[in-house]
């Protein structure tokens, strides 16, 4: 009896279509050899993270990322996952401004699903698309230390600003870089869960945005990619911004254009530049390949954040 045959069937293309995809190959040569050796941290989360071909899609794209010499390191949220056990065991949620407030049961919960399933499914995708992809949380080798986050709020009537307790979540206040160093120079491709750790060994959920952001800094990445499930950073006219300087960002802030949702990620990746990184870019993962749009081709996919 023959051994089954698994390589994938030939698209049956005409012509024109095979010169097409020579072509867009041709025009990607030059950024492969811009970007050789250079280092990528990508925010993968929302509804592409809870799609099957889009989270097949992105598996493979990041394997194509390391075969051409680029260093992608994956850091992913898991918020969806989160919600859906903590229902399933019925333990009650609450958010403040947009962050989830994280009780020691809670933070058991969290820790479970982005270091436990969540991580893995991740990992399991990227090797079965031929990479060779290692799960790690920020407690592995000390990757994120982390401090409670302290937040206030005002109070409309007295004018009084209060301190919320969010519970265990945190922020990153140091990012050692030394075992993703490590994996640069492998071909291993690093998927982190942002769990963080205490200075007494306390554990804490961080966003993943912001976890993105200290890694890629800690990192001295060329970018940071923060996946969304928007288009990138439109305009009042609601049309798409492909690019804008660091002046402009807080302009765009503080005139309205950029509000709600958007401004903890556009200040995630403010952060990250002025701390180093070349530049930051905005992108809808809900579109298949975005990230190859973006880094291979003139005109990009998304909003891209640099220091001019």
């Amino acid at each position: 009896m023959s051994e089954p045959n698994d390589t994938p069937a030939t698209p049956q293309l005409t012509r024109e279509e095979w010169l097409a995809k020579a072509r867009t190959l041709s025009e990607a040569l030059p950024y492969m050899r811009r970007y050789s050796g250079r280092t990528f941290v990508i925010k993968y989360g929302g509804h592409a993270m809870g799609d099957e071909s889009l989270g097949e899609l992105f598996a493979r794209d990041v394997v194509l990322l390391k075969q051409v010499g680029i260093n992608p390191v994956v850091v992913h949220g898991g918020g969806p996952q989160i919600g859906a056990m903590l229902n399933r065991l019925k333990i009650n949620s609450s958010f403040v401004d947009g962050l989830r407030v994280t009780d020691k049961e809670t933070v058991d919960i969290v820790e479970m699903v982005l270091s436990g399933s969540i991580n893995k499914q991740i990992v399991s995708a990227i090797n079965n698309q031929g990479g060779k992809a290692v799960g790690l949380s920020g407690k592995d080798a000390n990757l994120i230390s982390a401090r409670k986050l302290r937040r206030t709020q005002r109070d409309t009537d007295s004018n009084i600003e209060n301190i919320l307790d969010l519970g265990f979540v945190g922020e990153p206040y140091q990012v050692n870089p030394q075992i993703l160093e490590t994996f640069e120079k492998s071909d291993i491709i690093p998927v982190i869960a942002p769990i963080g750790m205490g200075r007494n060994g306390e554990t804490y959920n961080i966003n993943a945005d912001t976890a993105a952001g200290a890694v890629a800094a800690a990192l001295g990445a060329t970018r940071l990619f923060l996946l969304t499930d928007v288009a990138g950073v439109l305009d009042k006219q609601k049309n798409l911004i492909s690019d804008m300087s660091l002046e402009d960002a807080r302009g765009y802030m503080t005139d309205g254009t950029i509000s709600g949702g958007m401004i903890p990620k556009i200040e995630t990746c403010i952060s990250a530049v002025e701390q180093g990184v070349d530049a930051a870019v905005i992108l809808d993962g809900r579109v298949p390949h975005a990230l190859l749009l973006e880094i291979f081709t003139e005109g990009g996919a998304g909003t891209l954040i640099g220091r001019e």
